[in-house]
């Protein structure tokens, strides 16, 4: 279709890139790693089109809901047991998994989950030392080598691990929900929160492109209902005033989520994958085992060198 220059290709939602011979096209979002610019359509590396759906103008529960339908026909669920991948998983019904070192807040906060939403869940428990491991694989990958994408994307490595090691190439997770609804403590903290997604907006790519690198070292792909159009539409029409209720973030993405999970998942506070999975205390104790003290980056940067002097 690309390859005639059929207009239809301009109205093509969702995650996607096609490839046919010098021609290019991909999705508006960017979700979808592909040497061609997100929401363009391409010949010979050169712009002829832009990809311009038409986005449904629903309300916030009525567009994640057709979110992870157009997306739940296949793959498994990056769980957590927070809101954010609890919503997607309860609506997906499709298998989950959650990793962490044993003892993790993970771990235990998915089982609760999982066994009140009533779903199929894989626990992974993360051997500590396989975390050097991970951090070796993913900070040649990522775009941004710091110490918090690192923790990230380490975590990120195990689930991308499990998915392709169980036959999922696709991996729904709950990217975007805190970029698009507040979901980060500095909103509760007395700042302009129009000012704040907008910065928090502009980091979505890196952060994509960090998630699809991980995941593409195990030749699979993150699939991200939060960031389909029709939920960024409903996102951004939201007063950003109403983000923060007291001291809980994401309000109308949890008013939502009412109506699939019950009251103490919908409402529960935050813990970064990072830090619940266990991976950022694990990193923090292999920099000082390593001799970087007070210097997690130092070791980071340590673990790149001699990644360079092996190749």
């Amino acid at each position: 279709m690309v390859s005639t220059g059929d207009p239809r290709a301009a109205r093509l939602g969702g995650e996607f890139c096609v490839a046919k011979g010098e021609w290019r096209a991909r999705d508006r979002q960017g979700i979808l790693p592909c040497d061609c610019r997100p929401g363009s359509i391409q010949h010979d590396g050169v712009c002829v089109g832009r990809i311009e759906p038409a986005v449904p103008d629903l309300p916030l529960a009525g567009a994640v809901e057709r979110a992870v339908a157009l997306r739940a026909d296949e793959g498994a669920v990056a769980f957590s047991g927070g809101l954010d991948s609890a919503l997607v998983a309860a609506l997906a019904r499709r298998p989950c998994v959650v990793v962490g070192i044993a003892g993790s807040h993970d771990l235990a906060r998915a089982r609760h989950a999982a066994t009140h939403l009533d779903l199929d869940l894989e626990e992974v428990e993360i051997p500590p030392a396989r975390v050097e491991e991970a951090l070796r694989a993913v900070l040649p990958a990522i775009p941004d080598p710091n110490p918090v994408d690192t923790a990230i994307a380490a975590t990120l490595y195990f689930v991308a691990e499990w998915a392709a090691g169980s036959g999922h190439g696709r991996i729904l997770g709950g990217q975007g929900a805190d970029e698009l609804f507040g979901g980060y403590a500095r909103y509760r903290d007395g700042g302009d929160p129009a000012v704040l997604l907008a910065r928090d907006a502009a980091s979505l790519p890196g952060q994509v492109a960090r998630d699809q690198a991980v995941a593409g070292l195990f030749g699979c792909a993150f699939s991200m209902p939060y960031l389909d159009l029709a939920v960024v539409r409903a996102a951004r029409a939201l007063d950003p005033s109403t983000l923060v209720r007291g001291r809980l973030s994401k309000s109308p993405l949890r008013d939502a989520a009412a109506a699939w999970v019950p009251p103490d998942i919908a409402l529960y506070p935050k813990k970064a994958m990072q830090y619940g999975s266990g991976i950022s205390r694990e990193l923090r104790r292999l920099a000082r085992h390593n001799g970087y003290k007070n210097s997690v980056r130092g070791y980071l940067t340590t673990l790149e060198r001699t990644n360079d002097h092996g190749r």
